[in-house]
């Protein structure tokens, strides 16, 4: 594929496309234009279409997976669609972009990257816009990487409630309920396969489901994160399932000198404080290294990391670091561009959220293994 604008097709009008990917999109007009939208809602999607002056509103994926005028497809929407609409854009011959997560279990991760691979020539970009902040790929990891040997890390993500940094957002979103009669029952259809793949021989309860959609929602952010920078764990030593707060103990190794042992712990939830703290910490012998994300909903603040170090008179310093004011959107979709544009190694792919999920069944064995 050439170098100039690649022409997408959206399939999700909701709330995030809204405030995050159209925005972003709009300001990138030297290398993206939308051909087509796509939403359930056939409000949802003529109002982004008059908004952001997109062409073509539709209520019908197929119309995007078959236009002539879309090179790449926009998965945005609940989980349990990324899987069909993903492999059916592949097949239809197009690059895709889905949010996270993926899917919400291993073997339908597993079928989309079958699929890609039968496809022979269009890709998968996984959205981890966290993975793409300049702060993240350059400072924090430059400033980990200094580290001789890790002895414990600390992931956690509270993010408050959505509302309110979504309703002052500026981006004037709007939720249409416009559903089909039968889009519930189709939607549970599919959601049920998934939670019994994810839960094997397991009774489902709504215990199950919120734990299921709370780690491929918020949490598939933060274990994405936590495993580029500190790898995959060797284990899981237990954790809390309380909704709507999660938490766990996870076991990993360094992976230089004598590779010795340290803990992680995640703990994650979502209350209605309106404080945003998200944050992945990593703690050596004389220094300490913290990233903290804020809002994605309110364009313009900064991804700051925060290095505490002991010097060679014994005394601490403190330096608060800010690698870029690019919102991590931006980031993401000038990568994407790179990778679909230019031929560049992806490196949020299909196979690495499948290690996402993997984790997820770990964490799953561990509550599993407590209850019985």
């Amino acid at each position: 594929m050439s170098s100039s604008r690649l022409r997408i097709g959206i399939i999700g009008a909701g709330e995030v496309a809204q405030v995050c990917h159209l925005p972003v999109l709009a300001l990138l007009k030297h290398l993206y234009s939308i051909s087509i939208i796509c939403d359930i809602s056939e409000k949802n999607a003529k109002h982004c279409a008059s908004k952001f002056h997109i062409p073509t509103a539709t209520t019908k994926p197929t119309d995007v997976f078959n236009s002539n005028e879309v090179d790449v497809v926009f998965i945005l929407t609940s989980d349990e669609f990324h899987e069909s609409y993903t492999i059916a854009a592949l097949f239809a011959g197009k690059h895709v972009f889905v949010e996270k997560p993926l899917s919400l279990s291993s073997p339908s991760v597993q079928r989309i990257i079958d699929a890609e691979k039968a496809a022979n020539g269009p890709r998968v970009f996984v959205g981890y816009m966290r993975r793409h902040a300049a702060s993240f790929t350059q400072t924090f990891k430059r400033e980990v990487e200094s580290i001789p040997r890790i002895l414990y890390a600390r992931s956690r993500d509270f993010s408050g409630p959505n509302k309110h940094f979504v309703d002052q957002s500026g981006t004037f979103q709007v939720k249409n309920t416009d559903f089909p009669a039968d889009a519930e029952k189709a939607k549970d259809e599919m959601l049920d396969t998934l939670y019994k793949e994810a839960f094997p021989g397991q009774r489902i309860t709504e215990t199950h489901v919120k734990y299921c959609r709370f780690l491929g929602g918020l949490g598939s952010h933060d274990i994405s994160l936590m495993r580029e920078v500190l790898g995959f764990p060797e284990s899981v030593s237990g954790v809390s399932v309380n909704p709507p707060f999660y938490s766990a103990i996870l076991n990993h190794r360094n992976k230089a000198g004598k590779q010795e042992p340290f803990a992680v712990t995640y703990e994650s939830g979502i209350d209605a404080v309106p404080d945003f703290d998200a944050h992945l910490a990593v703690y050596g012998e004389k220094k300490r290294v913290l990233i903290k994300y804020d809002s994605p909903y309110v364009k313009g603040l900064p991804i700051k990391v925060v290095v505490q170090e002991v010097n060679d008179y014994g005394e601490i310093g403190k330096r608060e670091i800010i690698g870029s004011y690019e919102d991590a959107y931006t980031s993401e979709f000038l990568e994407l561009f790179e990778c679909f544009a230019n031929g560049k190694e992806i490196k949020t792919s299909a196979t690495d959220a499948l290690n996402d999920v993997k984790i997820y069944d770990m964490m799953y064995s561990a509550w599993n293994a407590s209850r019985s």
